[in-house]
């Protein structure tokens, strides 16, 4: 099975598009028509290696219009460069919108605000496969407890290590994140030419299961009423234990402090690193690389033995726009596409994790691999606030500028927490 390149770099470039994609400003209104034929445009994202996927969704289609007669659809898989512009222009300009689209997850708020989704709220209760989807999944479609889509695949990152360096070395999997720095620096120690675990200070999601499983938080409230929480005493605990992973006796400050999550996956896969926090996703450039045949996956570690730290809930969701004039059969069309049976078709075509438990769990007894990612999804995941003030904060790097401060000495905690939480309210604020 092979998993989706683009995959690896989902969380980054959700937040990239959520920054670029959304309008200032939108025309945009429900159209009020709801036409049983005519065409249905789709747009989905352009993977690299696409055709495994145009497979599945081409057999969506061919059944859907089956179904209906009178109704096509036309399927355009969008570039990842293009994408942004494509998608402001089409919130602004309904005549050249889609019906239904695919997006990534950190955006919802954002195109909610915008004006540019569908309330598909009571469609989804309807559905009825709707009561297995992950609870996280559908926080990532939810916006004020109103649906805006509906979740179409999940990632999440664990624990990457070195099996043959434990071996030699006589090491213990860690299973405390103390045990995880101890370990760390042990692996180092004993093999200079190696990080021990590969950190980066640009890596968002790599470091946020640090200040979750501590207690601390991005943000708390709802709406338009966020407020930061990343300068609690809490999440400084959790900064400061991030942070402190960044010198000469585990990864130096030097070589990691720029670096994101796709630098830290390269640097183990090869070969340079005894650790690594990684993606489902990143499943495939690991086998592809040095460490092929010599590494496993275990969750990362919580504070207390046998936790779990808390992970990111990355992933895409399918939508509909407000502008259709099918609502019908575009919602039914979301439905099909976001169905168990596709999602099931898409893991084993793509590597995309099910949103839904049960598919999920059938896809960890299908390939072992899955299995730690099943089980850091199980234990609780966590997502980004519900504003759309988060793609302002995310493409402003306020979190990455925060820990480069602390690791570089140029801020302390307190200061450099301080101010991202300054960032992060005036975003809150003005985002309303």
């Amino acid at each position: 099975m092979k998993l989706s390149v683009r995959c690896a770099g989902l969380t980054a470039l959700a937040a990239l598009l959520a920054a670029g994609c959304a309008p200032q400003t939108s025309s945009n209104s429900s159209s009020g028509k709801d036409e049983k034929t005519g065409t249905l445009r789709v747009w989905l994202f352009q993977e690299v290696g696409n055709a495994p996927k145009e497979k599945v969704v081409d057999s969506v289609v061919a059944g859907f219009e089956k179904a209906h007669k009178g109704a096509k659809v036309d399927v355009e898989y969008i570039p990842v460069d293009t994408r942004a512009q494509r998608v402001k222009a089409a919130f602004n300009d309904p005549a050249s919108a889609p019906d239904v689209m695919e997006y990534g997850n950190t955006d919802t708020a954002g195109y909610v605000k915008d004006g540019g989704l569908l309330d598909v709220t009571q469609e989804f209760g309807d559905w009825s496969e709707a009561k297995d989807t992950d609870p996280t999944a559908r926080q990532s479609v939810t916006v004020d407890g109103k649906l805006y889509g509906a979740p179409f695949y999940v990632g999440v990152r664990a624990l990457y290590y070195r099996t043959d360096v434990f071996k030699e070395l006589g090491l213990s999997v860690p299973k405390t994140m103390d045990e995880l720095a101890s370990t760390a620096r042990e692996i180092r120690a004993a093999k200079p030419e190696l990080y021990g675990l590969v950190v980066g200070g640009a890596y968002t999601y790599g470091a946020m299961p640090f200040v979750w499983a501590v207690g601390g938080e991005i943000a708390s409230g709802k709406g338009g009423s966020y407020a930061s929480g990343i300068d609690s005493p809490d999440a400084r605990k959790g900064i400061k234990a991030y942070t402190s992973l960044f010198g000469d006796d585990n990864c130096p400050a030097a070589k990691c402090a720029g670096m994101g999550g796709n630098d830290t996956i390269s640097a183990f896969a090869a070969g340079k690193a005894g650790m690594a926090i990684g993606g489902d996703f990143s499943h495939t450039a690991v086998e592809a690389g040095k460490v092929k045949g010599k590494y496993a996956v275990v969750p990362l570690p919580g504070v207390k033995a046998g936790s779990i730290a808390p992970a990111f809930a990355g992933g895409n969701n399918i939508g509909v726009l407000k502008s259709t004039s099918h609502r019908t059969l575009a919602v039914e069309l979301m439905e099909q596409l976001a169905s168990k049976k596709t999602q099931s078709e898409l893991f084993e075509a793509m590597g995309f994790l099910p949103t839904f438990t049960d598919v999920r769990q059938q896809a960890a007894r299908q390939e072992p691999f899955v299995k730690p990612f099943v089980r850091t999804l199980a234990a609780g995941t966590k997502f980004v606030p519900a504003s759309p003030a988060w793609a302002q904060i995310d493409s402003s790097l306020v979190l990455p500028t925060m820990f480069q401060e602390v690791i570089s000495g140029k801020k302390d905690v307190t200061q450099a927490s301080g101010d991202a939480a300054k960032k992060m309210n005036a975003a809150f604020g003005s985002a309303g």
